[in-house]
């Protein structure tokens, strides 16, 4: 008879996570009694993969009933399917299944896509012209070639390379890149963009995406105007208004103070939004200017955002009466 031979053709094969691995293995000549194995690794820490008598439903013969034929599917694959598969051929003897021959090994890799990139950015808010770290991540993929780039709405940023970490079993990657950025009062309206690039992805990159005002905070500028000349008349009725500009978040508390003691003040606060995504707003004091007011100092008291209080103050002056 002719000899036995096993054939193992593929040296690399390499299949994209969610596809269905194909190996290839036939035997040819005098095939003796005795089961086909396919196995991942070699010695230690090997692990069957198939082995007839034990069905897998993720695992199938591509041929079923064939003697020489050991071609199998592995449907559904994933990064931990990396690795090196041998098939092997035992011989039925008196003392239980003896190795015969197995193949050369079939090293497997699988191209994964990264997950969808994250940014985050610092646990706090920053004011303007601070210089703050943001971080975009993605793992899972396979290979570790991977391009990150950083964009503030269509401007592109320089970041150094990205660091690449290997997982547990060097069969997917994942990554972690960190851009510097100069925050500014326009970037309320600003969004940072991590682009991802991988040869899983063809030519669309994934992209991750961060509001810059979920971290920027802008301090308001406070003053307070009267609406008529001061010093004014005995008696008469003027109007304080507090203007606080310019600001960010929204929240804000504003208070009156006389002399030191807050007063109550009907509720005439305006809170508008500005074309640049930040806020103003006015509060109106109403004050009759009687005699014992003359020189009382008024303050309009904001606290922004549970910040330090912003203050403003104005003196009350009356006029004295012309001499006649």
């Amino acid at each position: 008879g002719q000899r036995f031979h096993l054939q193992q053709r593929q040296d690399k094969v390499s299949v994209t996570a969610g596809e269905t691995l194909t190996l290839t293995c036939t035997l040819s000549g005098d095939v003796p009694a005795g089961p086909v194995k396919w196995l991942k690794g070699w010695g230690d820490g090997n692990k069957t993969v198939y082995d007839q008598r034990v069905p897998d439903p993720r695992v199938t013969r591509a041929v079923n009933e064939s003697n020489t034929d050991f071609t199998i599917h592995i449907r559904d694959a994933q990064p931990e399917d990396a690795g090196t598969y041998y098939c092997v051929k035992f011989r039925k003897s008196v003392r239980g299944d003896e190795l015969l021959q197995h193949g050369g090994g079939t090293e497997v890799s699988v191209r994964a896509k990264p997950t969808p990139p994250v940014v985050s950015g610092p646990g706090q808010r920053w004011r303007p012209k601070q210089t703050v770290p943001f971080t975009c991540t993605a793992g899972g993929f396979f290979p570790e070639n991977i391009g990150v780039k950083w964009l503030k709405n269509t401007s592109p940023l320089s970041a150094p390379q990205p660091q690449i970490m290997s997982g547990p079993t060097r069969s997917s990657f994942s990554m972690s890149s960190t851009v510097r950025v100069t925050l500014q009062e326009s970037d309320v309206l600003s969004q940072l963009v991590c682009e991802v690039q991988h040869p899983t992805l063809g030519e669309t990159p994934l992209r991750g995406t961060y509001q810059l005002r979920d971290v920027l905070r802008v301090a308001p500028s406070v003053r307070v105007v009267a609406e008529s000349p001061i010093p004014t008349e005995l008696n008469k009725t003027l109007n304080f208004i507090c203007h606080v500009e310019r600001f960010y978040p929204r929240e804000v508390a504003v208070t009156w103070l006389e002399n030191g003691t807050e007063i109550k003040v009907e509720n005439t606060s305006r809170l508008e939004e500005t074309s640049q995504g930040l806020f103003r707003l006015r509060s109106l004091l109403e004050v009759q200017a009687t005699e014992e007011k003359n020189g009382s100092m008024f303050t309009c008291r904001v606290v922004h955002d549970a910040q330090d209080p912003v203050t403003a103050t104005m003196a009350l002056l009356i006029a004295a009466p012309d001499k006649e």
